[in-house]
């Protein structure tokens, strides 16, 4: 009977933003240019670390990968959401949705493990500055973004093939803008604590996990600035180390809010924004807080713009 009331359903509808209805355009009008700002921006850094001879190093082929995970996040929850706003028909079939939830965790738990890489990059660089070619070495990188891959890839697999295996009986109407885990869950009509577990020990392991890490190693960072750094080395990277553990608060914070609860609390209108800070708002400001605020990309950015009004000029 589970069987037969799981397979009924061939479609969710996404309320999204329905409940404020005076709002949509306006809402589609925002959203639409954060998402052109932050997809551009991220473009704008793959090709700029591509071809700039002075951005070849471990940090931004970290910054490289972490703007294309970036990119790939941003398609997979945008697009349905900007024209939801627009649509009468705010649905999405069965299988779409357990499409774009298996696509969100894999690149949300990658996206986890990049930043905690990210952070252990820049822990070595200030902390091991004379070991750093060696424990950087490009091996190294490949192997931590390919571990960041898979940990995303088992993420997103085992928790689409438990929410997509729920018997869904009743409303099929996600209170949600995209297909998350908590709403999914939400609609079950069956015991989910079983799964309630298994969502909780994955965040604890992916979410947790990895901030603890990438917390560990910027707590070192500062530690060390402070203790051998001079004045104007502390004020510099207090600002840099400040405006990452920000960002990244952000980030996993919302995440932690969102799957680190009991299923009776879902469905509220916080969800929505505490999603917003993760889907939206962090893209957003990592391409500024981690790269257009450094020295190096900046004179990257500046080389270009010369060589650009060298060539009008010709």
């Amino acid at each position: 009977m589970n069987r037969i009331n799981h397979t009924a359903i061939a479609e969710f509808i996404l309320i999204g933003f329905s409940d404020v209805p005076e709002l949509q355009y306006l809402l589609f009008v925002i959203f639409l240019c954060i998402f052109k700002i932050s997809l551009s921006a991220h473009m704008f850094l793959i090709l700029l670390y591509r071809f700039s001879p002075n951005l070849q190093t471990s940090m931004y082929f970290f910054l490289a990968n972490f703007s294309f995970m970036e990119i790939c996040y941003l398609l997979t929850v945008c697009p349905k959401m900007l024209t939801n706003l627009l649509s009468r028909e705010k649905t999405i079939t069965f299988y779409g949705c357990a499409i774009q939830m298996y696509l969100f965790l894999l690149f949300a738990g990658s996206e986890c493990y990049m930043l905690a890489s990210m952070a252990y990059d820049r822990y070595i660089a200030i902390c091991h500055p004379l070991l750093y070619n060696i424990l950087m070495r490009k091996v190294v990188c490949m192997q931590l973004i390919w571990a960041s891959w898979i940990i995303g890839t088992a993420v997103a697999i085992i928790q689409t093939m438990l929410m997509f295996s729920l018997p869904f009986c009743g409303s099929h109407e996600i209170n949600h803008f995209f297909c998350d885990v908590p709403p999914i869950m939400a609609l079950a009509c069956a015991d989910t604590w079983v799964y309630e577990v298994v969502t909780f020990i994955i965040t604890l392991s992916v979410i947790v996990g990895s901030f603890v890490l990438t917390l560990f190693s910027y707590s070192v960072i500062i530690w060390t600035i402070v203790t051998k750094h001079s004045s104007s080395g502390r004020k510099k990277a207090f600002s840099t180390c400040t405006s990452h553990v920000v960002v990244v608060t952000i980030f996993y914070g919302s995440g932690c809010i969102m799957y680190l609860r009991p299923k009776s609390s879902y469905g509220t209108g916080k969800d929505k924004f505490i999603s917003l800070m993760y889907t939206i708002v962090a893209p957003l400001f990592n391409p500024f807080i981690y790269s257009l605020r450094n020295n190096d990309v900046k004179s990257a950015v500046r080389r270009i713009l010369y060589n650009i009004k060298l060539t009008h000029k010709c």
